[in-house]
């Protein structure tokens, strides 16, 4: 039975608090993807792990994804409120018990209960978007979360450096108390409130089918070039994750109230808006992760030189993010916002494809700035056309399956491109010499070889990355494609004669779902 609450719609001075609430959350969250990669070498080092180090950025990714469609769909039923408080409770103590991990299998386990939390904070976030802004406004503001989105991902290893090297490693998952506490105070006096509206049993079966889906997408993706993507461990990995895939949709036919629902998937919006979100995810992480590696092996500069040279490309994504959903308000039309972000971003990766060891920085900066442009128009507006086209009785489970299909894609993206970079890197270093330890299988060696040879090196470095963004730049115009077969869905639905009647304020319109049967009201409805 769905949810049938209405969340009390708050003033506009507790709307911005609920809102600013939000964003710290969200930031926390996105910063633990990516903080902890420079201080992975200090982790290993002092607890004594360097063979599974990777788990502790593995593990929190597999979580939060697992959790994913369970935390959306649970919002659903009990209210999102109580659920998000919940979620960011979890976070914090496990950020606590990471901060004081002892040895390596702690600090892995303390990284799972982290990403549960984290994984609930993100989709509970976007949903409450959704019960707090008219659909007209939605764009707006969840472009502002994409942008937290971005900006984290270039300042989490910049401060994930400055906290190992000047405090601790530790620092990186303390932080979060401070910041995570004025969040969670802010957000249990400023969101609304909605009480529970439905009894329906738990559905265990799909919550259970839906993580075994996820936790074999992050580990092949997360782990099939260091076990090899052939190797009998990772077709394994492959056909296990393939055998509940086949059993999701018959478990989720009999649930009674379904993680996630068929209907969603019945829905054309729902699934191109997936696929969307996976390809788009799949390019922006590609280039937030191996740009600043491009930069550091190729330009030589520091870490934290390298976040002040993708300083444009993450101008250009804030910007972008917040003309984006002003420009769909106020023009109505979010799939041409969509198709504009998609082909800026398709150049921009192309622009990336003509990069080498010897290209100018100031047409470097002109490049990032083009594919910061191209990254902040398109997940956010993915999720508001998702939004603006389901009942509310599924507005969590429907950005469940947004975010979802987005975190897998920035795992696949991560690891395919991993997977090109050091193969055409080796290919093209294959007839260097390995004097003075130089090995062609690891980039970071370059620096060991002498003169014309490192440059030799850095050529090839530098024409491998941008091999991979040629690559890449194909899964974008998929993502064109598929959203030339998407319904106009306007950005400012029209108001229907019910909101009229219903609607206690204004400015708070409906918007029709696909069908033309489902109304999902403003906050204030």
């Amino acid at each position: 039975m769905p949810n049938t609450d209405r969340p009390s719609s708050p003033k506009a001075g507790g709307a911005a608090a609920a809102m600013s609430a939000l964003v710290l959350a969200v930031l926390l969250a996105a910063l633990d993807q990516t903080i902890v990669s420079t201080a992975l070498p200090r982790i290993a080092e002092d607890l004594n792990g360097f063979d599974d180090i990777a788990w502790v950025s593995a593990a929190y990714l597999l979580a939060s994804t697992a959790v994913t469609p369970l935390w959306g769909k649970l919002g659903d039923m009990f209210g999102r409120k109580r659920l998000y408080l919940a979620s960011t409770t979890v976070f914090l103590i496990a950020s606590v018990a990471c901060g004081l991990a002892r040895n390596l299998p702690e600090l892995i386990g303390a990284r799972v209960l982290q990403g549960v939390g984290g994984g609930g904070m993100i989709v509970l976030t976007f949903a409450l978007v959704g019960d707090i802004v008219a659909p007209g406004q939605r764009g707006r503001y969840q472009g502002l979360f994409g942008s937290v989105y971005g900006v984290a991902s270039i300042i989490g290893p910049l401060l994930g450096g400055v906290f190992t090297d000047q405090l601790s490693w530790r620092w990186a998952f303390l932080v979060n108390l401070p910041v995570g506490l004025v969040a969670l105070t802010v957000a249990a006096r400023a969101l609304p409130a909605a009480t529970r509206g439905t009894r329906a049993r738990i559905d265990y079966a799909g919550a259970t089918v839906l993580a075994a889906i996820a936790t074999g997408l992050v580990l092949v993706t997360s782990f099939g070039e260091r076990w090899g993507w052939g190797s009998p461990a990772v077709v394994g990995l492959i056909a296990a994750t393939l055998a509940p895939a086949v059993l999701l949709v018959p478990v989720e036919r009999r649930a009674a109230a379904p993680v996630m629902p068929p209907a969603v998937f019945a829905s054309r919006t729902v699934v191109f808006s997936s696929l969307i979100g996976f390809f788009a995810n799949a390019a922006m992480f590609s280039v937030m992760v191996y740009l600043p590696t491009y930069l550091q092996i190729v330009r030589g500069v520091s870490a934290t030189l390298s976040g002040v040279h993708m300083l444009p490309l993450v101008a250009g994504l804030v910007i972008s993010q917040s003309l984006a959903g002003r420009w769909a308000a106020h023009a109505g039309r979010l799939r041409a916002v969509l198709l504009a972000g998609l082909v800026t971003n398709l150049a921009g990766l192309l622009l990336l494809g003509t990069i080498g060891a010897a290209t100018d920085t100031l047409l470097l900066s002109v490049y990032f700035l083009i594919t910061g442009v191209g990254i902040g128009m398109v997940p956010m507006v993915v999720l508001t056309t998702v939004q603006n086209s389901v009942p509310a009785a599924d507005l969590g489970a429907a950005s469940a399956v947004v975010t979802f299909a987005r975190s897998i894609g920035a795992a696949f993206g991560v690891a395919v491109f991993g997977t090109l970079l050091n193969t055409g890197f080796a290919e093209r270093a294959r007839s260097l010499p390995t004097a003075g330890g130089f090995d062609a299988a690891r980039p970071d060696t370059v620096g060991l070889l002498p003169g014309a040879l490192r440059d030799t090196a850095l050529d090839a470095f530098a024409r491998a990355t941008a091999a991979g963004y040629l690559w890449i730049a194909p899964t974008l115009a998929v993502g064109v494609l598929l959203a030339l077969f998407l319904e106009p869905t306007r950005g400012k639905p029209a108001r229907t004669p019910a909101d009229t009647t219903a609607a206690s304020g204004p400015a708070d319109p409906a918007t029709v779902g696909e069908s033309g049967r489902s109304p999902v009201r403003s906050a204030s409805s």
